[in-house]
């Protein structure tokens, strides 16, 4: 029995409880994209959902939980992808939803919000900020607090891409995951241990936002004063406590990447598979990219967490010259190129 704060019989249950339009999402092998980084790849998609990201499967059984309790209102701080998650579930359900945001979160993040219903609340800041602010409603208010990761049912309810991964009958080595609070990672990783526990787990978090990779290695929570990365998903400063110790306990490896890598992963991704993701989704390709050695022969899988991004910024990150690259110098950054100039770097620490 894993010593985490993860049931699996829970999250078993948790599938009755999830829209099914969230669940049983595409697993596939793509050759073109294994040819390219050298090892064979298959992408979990989690984008293909009504909130393009696999947030609403935590959503969905806190929703369900608070209107159980009779509950009619809940605030949560989000980066994006959660608020519009629970904006989706809340109101399904009848909830009404506060979403607390840094005003510079991406517009089409904040805007797909709005259009859920939600009330938005913006504050100059970060996300560490937005956190404040959503406790701080959430005491003036006399309502329930949702706090991503810390709150169980957004683990267990991420895990059950863990129970799809395990039972699709497809031998794999490796699963790539974008590490940001820890809910995905923790519940997928919480599965894999219980029922595939040949599967090594990897954590991936980008080198301008590394405080829970730099809590996983130290084992001890670090926190950071401020992060600079585009994968605005993954962009937390402190760790929570309790997370990390389930982390500790799942997670084989938690590693950095470059922002370079991170926008030749999300080329690569558009260019061999067709999907335009978010940074934060382009991370397992970006590991991959940093330390090709590790998965040469190895059948990996990544999961394609979030599909929500603005598309003036994604034009900018992706179609951009060399002259713009986070890699100086004339490599340029064109994905070949990333991928030379990182091959064999630790980013780990």
């Amino acid at each position: 029995m894993l010593k985490t704060r993860l049931d699996l019989d829970r999250i078993h249950a948790a599938r009755q409880v999830i829209d099914p339009i969230f669940l049983d999402t595409p697993l596939y092998r793509c050759d073109a994209l294994g040819r390219e980084l050298g090892c064979t790849v298959s992408i979990k998609l989690e984008t293909a959902n009504p909130v393009r990201s696999f947030k609403a499967r935590g959503t969905e059984l806190v929703a369900s939980l608070l209107t159980g309790q009779g509950r009619t209102a809940v605030v949560c701080a989000s980066a994006g992808n959660l608020g519009q998650a629970l904006g989706w579930s809340g109101r399904r359900r009848g909830l009404d939803v506060t979403v607390v945001a840094a005003r510079q979160a991406p517009a089409a993040k904040l805007d797909r919000i709005r259009a859920l219903g939600a009330e938005l609340d913006l504050v100059d800041g970060d996300f560490e900020m937005a956190r404040e602010r959503a406790a701080a409603l959430a005491r003036s208010r006399g309502i329930r607090l949702v706090e991503d990761s810390l709150d169980i049912e957004t683990c267990e309810g991420a895990a059950t891409i863990g129970l799809e991964l395990a039972g699709a009958g497809v031998d794999f080595d490796a699963v790539l995951i974008a590490l940001g609070g820890g809910a995905m990672a923790t519940g997928i990783g919480h599965v894999l241990r219980s029922l595939a526990p040949g599967v090594e787990t990897i954590c991936v978090q980008p080198v301008g936002a590394p405080a829970m990779t730099r809590s996983w290695h130290e084992r001890r929570v670090v926190s950071t004063e401020s992060t600079d990365t585009i994968a605005d998903g993954v962009a937390g400063r402190h760790p929570i406590a309790a997370v990390l110790d389930d982390l500790l306990v799942v997670a084989d490896d938690a590693v950095l990447v470059q922002e370079a890598s991170i926008i030749a992963g999300m080329r690569l991704l558009l260019e061999h598979t067709g999907l335009v993701v978010e940074p934060s989704a382009a991370l397992g390709v970006a590991a991959v990219l940093e330390d090709r050695d590790r998965f040469v022969g190895r059948h990996i899988v990544t999961v394609i967490c979030g599909g929500n991004v603005d598309l003036d910024a994604y034009h900018r990150w992706v179609w951009r010259g060399p002259e713009s690259c986070p890699v100086s110098g004339p490599l340029g950054c064109h994905p070949f190129a990333v991928a030379s100039t990182f091959k064999g770097t630790d980013h780990s620490l």
